[in-house]
């Protein structure tokens, strides 16, 4: 039997374009949704940031135009073979060679052209490789399922694909003024020009979720928080519409990525039968921060942007507080102005307590997921998030607030008890948060045994890749089926 046919089409994906969350999906779901029935292929921008060790290896295929409201645009299509999966590379360098993967003056007109171009390029890989589904993720490819079924509905090549469109971060929409409908997209006098309106601007994340055959989030929770006014950023009446045909599925991580027992970063490896090694990981990142080396005090650790939405604010207010309280606390990354400046200032006034690093360090934040105790992930919303699985994979419990992903990942003491695999507060503000640490504090200095058996509930989390590719391909079989 044939196998059934995934172009996964994505503004970046790891290892070649990575700024979030979005590039480590890209870069691991397709292998994992390759079995002997499925084949998973990846399109990608030829962004001039990719590293040139990949663009070295890269074969060209062929060139072809590609009609962009009353444009003709060259594409450039090359391909390369990684982790055993296919990519396409399309190349363009007036939209392409740019100083930064997004933010640019005509990011419009750059994913525009880059969701057409993915159509035009079906029609040269096909006689080898024809679509079943088109998988777009976020807003920069939202365009595809609309020009799909606009533009590409009476050529008999793309009538039976179908379409399926992950959000992995709401916030972000692609709203623009109307122009760009007619003039960039060559939507014009179609129905998109309603569909996509939104008050006096046209939203190409609103053209997806409108167009699509499936829509899904990275977390089941998320999936029903997007329907309400308090996540739904301005567009919960249209999920509630199309809530038939939205899901959520969980992200997962990289286990041999991460992963305690060889991971490079740490002075000394452990698994689930060797926790007591972990301990060594605590005073070597203790000694590294500066932090008074001390076995038995909890270390609470965060790795995060500094921003409202991940609760730097929360830290901020409640650092004071935590002075009071026999604990230490490092934190790692950086963001706004405002909470980089606040937390490095108090750490700096109590240096052997407390730690600030205002700065990216990949392999500084494995030290923090293997030596802290306690990791925080606070976050006012949170799609999917993947820091609180990787810190259960490297037996540190999270304190996380009850939303989107981590709701769906973290079973909280308060309410699970022995079965649970950390901590977590539902309110959004410092007496949940403060409530929450108290309870860590107690819990490690008056129930060892309890801690030591919610480590180990962390440690046995799997949180791999398998599962969500397993549950998107059922998403796939289901649509095909239709």
């Amino acid at each position: 039997m044939a196998k059934k046919n995934i172009l996964f089409a994505a503004f970046e994906a790891s290892p070649f374009i990575k700024t979030g969350g979005l590039g480590d999906v890209s870069g691991a779901l397709p292998v994992h949704l390759k079995n002997d029935k499925y084949d998973a292929r990846v399109i990608l921008p030829l962004i001039s940031s990719i590293p040139e060790e990949y663009k070295n290896r890269m074969k060209f295929v062929t060139s072809y135009e590609v009609p962009l409201g009353w444009r003709e645009q060259y594409c450039g299509l090359y391909t390369l073979m990684k982790g055993g999966v296919k990519y396409y590379f399309l190349d363009n360098e007036y939209y392409f060679r740019r100083g930064q993967v997004y933010g640019e003056f005509d990011d419009a007109e750059r994913v525009a052209f880059f969701s057409k171009a993915v159509l035009e390029t079906v029609k040269y890989i096909a006689k080898n490789f024809k679509p079943d589904i088109i998988h777009c993720n976020d807003w920069h490819t939202a365009l595809v399922p609309v020009f799909l079924k606009e533009l590409y509905k009476e050529d008999p090549l793309f009538d039976s694909i179908k379409t399926v469109f992950t959000i992995h971060n709401l916030k972000f929409q692609g709203m623009y003024n109307k122009y760009v409908l007619g003039d960039v997209c060559g939507l014009a006098d179609t129905p998109a020009e309603e569909q996509m309106a939104h008050f006096d601007a046209v939203n190409f994340l609103k053209g997806a979720v409108i167009y699509s055959d499936a829509v899904t989030t990275v977390s089941p929770t998320y999936a029903e928080e997007i329907c309400t006014a308090r996540y739904g950023e301005g567009l919960e009446g249209l999920f509630q519409e199309m809530h038939n045909k939205l899901s959520g599925i969980i992200n997962g991580i990289d286990r041999s990525n991460f992963d305690p027992e060889t991971d490079k970063a740490l002075v000394a490896n452990y698994n689930e039968k060797s926790l007591d090694k972990k301990v060594q990981n605590k005073l070597a990142l203790q000694r590294e921060l500066g932090l008074e080396e001390d076995p038995d005090v909890p270390l609470f650790a965060m790795v995060s942007r500094l921003t409202t939405q991940k609760g730097a604010n929360l830290i901020a207010e409640l650092m004071p507080e935590f002075r009071e309280r026999n604990m230490q606390l490092a934190v790692l990354g950086t963001g706004d102005y405002l909470y980089e400046h606040a937390i490095a200032d108090f750490a700096y006034h109590n240096q052997t307590r407390f730690a600030a690093r205002i700065a990216f360090d990949e392999k500084l934040s494995r030290r923090y997921y293997a030596g802290a105790d306690v990791f925080l992930m606070p976050s006012d919303f949170e799609p999917c998030g993947l820091a609180q699985m990787i810190s259960m994979r490297y037996g540190t419990l999270p304190l996380v607030r009850e939303t989107g992903g981590l709701k769906d990942t973290v079973k909280g003491y308060w309410d699970y008890g022995n079965t649970a695999n950390g901590f977590s507060f539902k309110d959004f503000d410092a007496n949940g948060l403060r409530s929450a640490v108290d309870l860590a504090i107690d819990l490690w200095f008056n129930q060892k045994e309890t801690w030591t058996e919610l480590q180990q509930n962390a440690l046995g989390m799997h949180f791999g890749w398998e599962e969500p590719a397993e549950e998107y391909r059922e998403l796939y079989d289901s649509l095909l089926k239709e």
